[in-house]
């Protein structure tokens, strides 16, 4: 529909012209002479034309109209893409500034091979490892097997993808968030759709700092994204963020890929169901007004050893 047509358009074309009759009636009363008055009955006649054009209401129909659909919804998109285990919404640094990053798992059966697709680069293939290698070392911690001997993955091969394949990705400091992304598969509890993580991992499971930390941290809050994991010695970047970022952000600082385990997972309990009916909007906790997904139902925990 065309702007002419929309009963919205017509009051602002109104205001408009009130307003352009009331800068020409100033100029005509500073110009005119003092006697006679006829400058001030103009600048009155514009001053009433003004006062009866009623107030500007747009409702989101009316700008939908005007400017189309909306482009981009990535505060949505982040809740509606973490619905099943094995995925992770990580971070990521760019010369244009901060990006999130998914990884998505998946598991079928094989012989134990593990593809990575999604143009990535040989240092974030080296993270793959490293956090495959740190899983099968913790296997009965993890809950995944009886004992730390038993063989894992043996039988189920495994794809490791990051989209948006047409992007080059490299970097270690996806390490937190692909050792997330596997764990959730593997043990079968989804990843809380409200936090995002960055960090490197070594093989003994110790998270190291990472750069970027601005860029990503404002990249998490521009997806809607409230909460983020970051490295212990990390902590100092955040002095450099914007004040109005960091009055709306939860950070968890963390020094060990078990802390960031208990911290990113939900229960247990928490099905795919109830967690697709958080991203909708359709649960118990519909979405907010702005587009913000709203967190499951299960508030941060507290970060104690070991992983349960």
């Amino acid at each position: 529909a065309s702007l002419a047509a929309s009963p919205a358009s017509e009051t602002f074309a109104a205001s408009e012209a009130a307003a352009a009759a009331a800068a020409a009636a100033g100029g005509a009363d500073e110009g005119a002479p003092s006697e006679g008055g006829g400058g001030s009955e103009a600048a009155a006649a514009a001053e009433a034309a003004t006062a009866a054009a009623a107030p500007i209401a747009l409702s989101v129909a009316d700008i939908e109209r005007v400017l189309g659909p909306p482009r981009f919804e990535p505060r949505r998109d982040v809740a509606r893409r973490i619905t099943k285990p094995g995925i992770a919404l990580g971070l990521a640094a760019t010369v244009f500034g901060g990006e999130t990053l998914f990884v998505e798992v998946e598991q079928v059966a094989g012989k134990g091979a593990v593809q990575m697709t999604g143009n990535i680069k040989e240092v974030m293939q080296e993270s793959v490892k490293a956090a495959l290698t740190w899983i099968r070392a913790n296997v009965a911690e993890l809950g995944l097997a009886k004992t730390a001997s038993e063989a894992l993955l043996n039988t189920t091969d495994l794809h490791i993808h990051f989209p948006e394949g047409a992007t080059p990705k490299d970097g270690p400091s996806a390490g937190v968030t692909i050792t997330t992304a596997l764990t959730s598969l593997l043990t079968g509890r989804l990843v809380r759709n409200d936090v995002a993580m960055t960090g490197e991992i070594t093989l003994r499971g110790l998270v190291l700092p990472v750069g970027g930390i601005k860029e990503k941290v404002v990249a998490a809050h521009r997806a809607g994204v409230r909460t983020v994991l970051l490295p212990q010695a990390n902590e100092k970047d955040l002095r450099e963020l914007p004040q109005k970022v960091l009055d709306e952000m939860q950070f968890e600082l963390v020094s060990d890929v078990r802390e960031v385990i208990r911290a990113a997972l939900v229960p247990a309990d928490v099905t795919e169901a109830e967690a697709a009916g958080s991203a909708s909007g359709d649960g118990s906790e519909p979405a907010t007004d702005d587009g913000r997904q709203v967190p499951l139902s299960h508030p941060l925990p507290s970060v104690p050893t070991g992983v349960p």
